[in-house]
């Protein structure tokens, strides 16, 4: 059965690979000349990925809570590519804070300035969110949910790493509502390997924290609440490795 689940996955992979490529190149042109394009072929994607996951692999996804359609904050726990694609296709118009080199990435650079993501250059994080307000304001992007992960990386399921502050940093500087969202994508597409396991993935969109919570106060409740709800959904599907304990905001790090 292992063997049959490795042979599957790496069928998987590749085929979501050749899925992109094909639908990166099939949609570049129209994806240059209008964000609507470079929308199109993603959200195409996701729709792929949702089809793959379910008939090659055994994953299942569902998305609860209040799905956020107006302007704000979305801060989320992230586990694994998986979460990236089912934010992207729950959300209508989502951008997402990347580091500054993917934008010299062939094809996928396009594809993310097209959208209206925020390419951050280390320590330039206050400028990089100017000129995105700066954009929405001249019209060259659409407002939409701006997704930030709030720990700077992937962490496994049952790992704990400190919330960042920059979380609160964009937080303040936008002024918009913040939703946690909590996840368990990656009990079933885990970090640093190709083995997929069958599951139900879920994202889950928490209750969302409004504008004008002072810095102590909005990150131990946002630590609080993912942490809380990535724990329980980890629980539901009978996770019983180490799981982080929430409330351990350190509102330190950047």
């Amino acid at each position: 059965m292992i063997l049959w689940r490795w042979l599957m996955s790496i069928l998987f992979v590749v085929v979501n690979a050749v899925m992109m490529l094909i639908l990166g190149i099939l949609f570049f042109p129209w994806a240059v000349v209008s964000p609507k394009g470079a929308l199109t072929a993603c959200k195409l994607y996701t729709y792929w990925v949702r089809f793959a996951c379910r008939w090659l692999v055994g994953i299942r996804w569902e998305v609860r809570g209040e799905i956020p359609t107006e302007e704000c904050l979305v801060v989320a726990k992230h586990q694994s590519f998986l979460d990236i694609i089912m934010i992207f296709q729950a959300v209508p118009k989502p951008r997402f804070i990347m580091k500054r080199e993917l934008l010299w990435t062939p094809i996928i650079g396009v594809y993310a300035w097209r959208l209206g993501c925020v390419p951050v250059a280390r320590g330039k994080r206050g400028a990089a969110i100017k000129k995105m307000m700066a954009d929405i304001g001249s019209g060259r992007v659409a407002p939409g949910q701006l997704v930030i992960y709030p720990q700077g990386t992937r962490v496994r399921p049952g790992d704990y790493r400190p919330f960042k502050v920059g979380s609160f940093v964009l937080y303040k500087q936008l002024a918009q509502a913040c939703v946690p969202t909590a996840t368990n994508a990656g009990l079933y597409w885990r970090k640093g390997t190709m083995l997929r396991l069958p599951g139900r993935a879920v994202i889950e969109f928490l209750p969302t924290i409004q504008p004008g919570v002072e810095q102590a106060d909005f990150m131990g409740q946002l630590e609080y609440e993912i942490e809380t709800g990535s724990n329980a959904l980890m629980r539901e599907v009978g996770y019983d490795g180490n799981l982080p304990k929430p409330g351990q905001a350190q509102g330190s790090e950047s």
